[in-house]
């Protein structure tokens, strides 16, 4: 099961109190006092870890307390402190803390992008000072300890956003799991009704000379997404870390729909999901070219794509044509710096496929 959203209670262990006792011993005339200090708690860290890719454990066990810190002990013995709890998160995880207030619900404490990075979300409670911190020259016998302090509560919300470069957004049906099971290792379920895919699937792509890039496949998307038709906008904060969108466009008359408004529809969504988003590198992809029984629909959108400045290509994902030259530009986005100069040719684009 793919879990991206859980919310979690994470407790810190409170301190130990300090101990209360004198020296006692023969010959030891007023050995004054030697309670020890209680051990500090054990605080709650969260860490990025490559063995996880779902955040299903926290789903049935969503609260979790740190080890607290035992007591003092005579003779000046610290009490042991409390073991810290190291939560595990697939790589990607944004980690949130609840306020309680209605203005600002929610505040970010990290973003957890890189393996192996951790994030303090409770801190342990200090133990307590023992008697022996309290003598003084006036008071050789005090009687005074503390307690141990608690450790810190907090409601966390964790989410997921997958780590990709490239993006495959369209309809469901446009053919986005064969083209990641054609490119990659990726094994998504593949069938002939709307909605088959439920949940983001991963790929890496290998090229030639030891090139390779991660593609994500999310849930397609329907007029209206934004109103929570279909699966809605729930899936695409999985692309908010792709650096390119591919819009997978079903050219076949099959689908009854008109191609140059399934490319608006989507663009209209991911603009009011997140106009950032929207405004990634885009690619324009014709699938099923193998299927096509009307060229006009096929040249209708490469037509607005050339309007959009976005590059086109015609493709087949069962068949693998085109398919060699959509993912070398694909790489070619991804390797070109960020800027407004970052602009693909299209004209010459164009002119140097093949025909």
């Amino acid at each position: 099961m793919f879990v991206d959203e859980v919310d979690i209670h994470v407790a810190a262990g409170g301190g130990g109190r300090g101990c209360l006792a004198f020296r006692r011993e023969k010959f030891v005339p007023r050995g004054g006092p030697s309670g020890g200090d209680g051990g500090h708690g054990g605080s709650v860290y969260i860490v990025a870890s490559p063995h996880t890719n779902t955040l299903i454990n926290y789903r049935f066990h969503p609260e979790f307390t740190a080890e607290r810190g035992d007591h003092g002990q005579g003779s000046n013995r610290t009490g042991h402190g409390g073991a810290d709890l190291e939560l595990a998160v697939p790589v990607g995880t944004l980690v949130y803390e609840k306020t309680g207030d209605p203005v600002q619900p929610m505040t970010q404490l990290a973003d957890l992008a890189e393996v192996g990075q951790r994030v303090l979300v409770a801190r342990g409670g200090r133990g307590g000072l023992g008697n022996a911190h309290f003598a003084t020259s006036t008071n050789r016998a005090p009687r005074k300890v503390q307690p141990g302090e608690p450790g810190e509560e907090k409601d966390l919300r964790l989410e997921l956003k997958l780590l990709a470069d490239v993006g495959l957004v369209g309809f469901p049906n446009a053919g986005k799991s064969t083209l990641i099971a054609r490119i990659s290792a990726a094994r998504p379920k593949i069938a002939d009704y709307p909605f088959t895919t439920l949940t983001p699937n991963l790929g890496v792509v290998r090229l030639s000379d030891d090139r390779s890039f991660v593609v994500a496949d999310v849930p397609g998307l329907i007029e209206g997404a934004h109103r929570g038709h279909g699966l809605g906008h729930r899936f695409l904060r999985h692309l908010e870390r792709t650096k390119v969108l591919v819009h997978l466009v079903d050219v076949t008359s099959e689908t009854g729909r008109d191609p140059v408004e399934d490319l608006e529809v989507v663009r209209r969504e991911l603009e009011l999901f997140q106009p950032a988003l929207a405004a990634k590198p885009q690619l324009v992809a014709a699938n099923k070219m193998d299927a096509v029984d009307d060229d006009a629909r096929v040249t209708a959108l490469e037509r607005r794509a050339s309007e959009l400045r976005l590059p086109f290509f015609r493709i087949s994902g069962v068949s693998g044509a085109g398919v060699p030259d959509l993912l070398q530009t694909m790489w070619d986005r991804l390797a070109v710096p960020r800027g407004p100069a970052a602009e693909i040719d299209v004209d010459a684009l164009h002119s140097a496929r093949p025909s």
